[in-house]
């Protein structure tokens, strides 16, 4: 993977935070860290993606009907019967 070397500018603040992440042992340099947030980043937006289009699925699924809660229980009961777990 090749490297790309980028300028950046914080505040004092950010500075004494991000040296703050690199003393605590889980980072070596300023790089680790802020590829980590990066990284993080992307999981994030990868998930907000996926619950986005999961919405969509639902709303265009059709017309909810209510649910029949004691039936839902009941059918969980007899999986666990049938699975030994109670």
């Amino acid at each position: 993977m090749s490297m790309h070397r980028k300028t950046i500018t914080l505040t004092e603040q950010q500075d004494s935070w991000v040296k703050g992440q690199i003393e605590t042992g889980q980072f070596g340099n300023d790089s680790e860290y802020i590829r980590h947030l990066i990284r993080r980043d992307q999981q994030a937006q990868e998930r907000v993606a996926a619950l986005r289009q999961a919405l969509l699925e639902g709303e265009s699924s059709g017309t909810s009907t209510a649910l029949d809660m004691p039936a839902i229980k009941a059918a969980g009961r007899r999986r666990m019967k049938a699975a030994n777990l109670c």
